[in-house]
């Protein structure tokens, strides 16, 4: 998995929390990033039904509350349906272990993307917001 799932929650949540600053110069400057990859991450998100944008016209919108946008949703948006888990293509069919690995690897690492994506079924955005929430009031009392 690359970054582009974190810079997509980070999109979001500026999005959700500062909708009138939510041009891709604005968010770029919270992720640390050039407008461009962020341009390309919100086109992921618009395309998955999680932004509304206007051509011509800085910013963007939820479609639905922080609340209804699960991490699941956020991570298939960006990483379709991809398993985070990779196979390498070619073991040996005459090893012992190269002919088996395949077939045992699949059924572990897809027990692990399961339990991956269950707990990003569970979180939602409205969970990450008040994080961040709790967080800066730490940071201000300490």
């Amino acid at each position: 998995m690359n970054s582009q799932y974190a810079v997509a929650v980070h999109i979001l949540s500026m999005i959700s929390t500062f909708p009138d600053q939510s041009s891709s110069s604005d968010i770029a400057d919270s992720v640390g990033t050039n407008p461009v990859v962020i341009r390309n991450v919100t086109g992921q998100l618009r395309r998955a039904g999680l932004l509304s944008t206007q051509r011509g016209v800085a910013g963007a919108s939820l479609t639905r509350p922080p609340a209804q946008i699960t991490l699941l949703d956020v991570y298939r948006a960006v990483n379709g349906e991809a398993s985070v888990f990779r196979l390498h293509e070619h073991p040996h069919p005459q090893c012992p272990v190269g002919a088996n690995i395949q077939a045992t690897l699949e059924r572990r690492f897809g027990q692990a993307q399961t339990a991956m994506e269950q707990e990003l079924a569970r979180a939602t955005l409205a969970d990450v917001m008040s994080d961040l929430a709790l967080q800066d009031l730490a940071a201000r009392a300490g």
